[in-house]
């Protein structure tokens, strides 16, 4: 019998390249990114849909075709009258960017509302994965459903993998994103964090504090990133450190992290060990800073 990932998030319609005033339309996000690399490294016996909401224009119709196109299911995807889909713009001056967001009438922020729908988006999952932006863009009432219906499947036992991702601009002050972070962990196997994120709403001295408040928090394993240098593993048994793929040139950044997280979930659910499962993000993200945008062409993955 076949097994089932679930990502749960908001996908937006991204304008990257900005050479001589011409961008190129894509469609990403965090949540999407992951589950795309998800599904391109996972063998044939792994489903991976895609849980959001979207509007009823043109661009929210295109970016289900474009998900449905990668393979991913996007059956589970629901369509609310009158809303769109968000937007973002990239600027990329030597291999750094700044994003310009689009997002007030987002459908995405409704995903949560239904609660038959998401437990039916739920049900069956062997892997559940979304990330604080899933979080933040949800009303309190909607995101404490979110995470009660996600710890209601990791106690049926299913693994719940959860990256913090924090975005400051999306939440209103910082005790509501230290407050939603650990709930999250609570009903989390796996969390995911960036350890330079998490400083200013914590107060960790280091990358091992990070790791041991996630792991006091409820989760089983903790994946420390922090960028090119090592990664961090920390589980009950023991930790490692695992060094990036020294990159010659970065072409664009977008989407690093969420290829890390695809790649590292990929090869934990098939059975990798924490080390080599992080050996295996590193590659994969090496990959994708080498191109242009979030989503690379799969066949460069090797």
């Amino acid at each position: 019998m076949g097994k089932k990932a679930v990502s749960i998030g908001e996908a937006m319609i991204e304008m990257s390249g900005g050479t001589g005033g011409t961008y190129r339309l894509g469609f990403a996000g965090d949540t999407l990114n992951t589950a795309y690399y998800l599904k391109a490294l996972l063998d044939a016996d792994w489903s991976v849909s895609y849980f959001t909401a979207v509007g009823d224009d043109i661009y929210s119709r295109q970016m289900v075709e474009f998900i449905a196109g990668t393979g991913i299911d996007a059956r589970s995807i629901a369509t609310i009258p009158g809303k769109r889909a968000g937007l973002y713009m990239i600027h990329q001056a030597e291999g750094d960017r700044h994003f310009t967001y689009w997002r007030d009438n987002s459908a995405a922020k409704l995903l949560a509302d239904d609660a038959h729908a998401l437990e039916t988006a739920l049900g069956e999952a062997d892997l559940i994965y979304f990330s604080g932006i899933t979080l933040a863009i949800l009303a309190a009432p909607a995101r404490q459903r979110l995470i009660d219906a996600i710890g209601a499947r990791r106690r049926a036992g299913a693994r719940v993998a959860f990256d913090p991702n924090i975005r400051p601009a999306l939440w209103p002050d910082k005790a509501s994103v230290a407050a939603a972070l650990t709930a999250a962990a609570d009903v989390a196997s796996i969390v995911l964090p960036t350890h330079a994120d998490e400083v200013p709403y914590f107060g960790d001295a280091d990358a091992q504090a990070t790791a041991a408040r996630y792991l006091k928090a409820g989760c089983e394993e903790v994946v420390v990133k922090n960028g090119a240098d090592p990664a961090l593993v920390v589980t009950h048994d023991g930790s490692w450190t695992v060094g990036a793929r020294r990159v010659e040139s970065v072409v664009d950044a977008t989407g690093a992290g969420d290829s890390f997280n695809g790649a590292y979930l990929a090869a934990r659910l098939t059975d990798a060990s924490p080390e080599e499962a992080a050996k295996a993000g590193h590659a994969t993200a090496s990959v994708v800073i080498g191109h242009h945008g979030a989503l690379v062409p799969k066949e460069v993955l090797g």
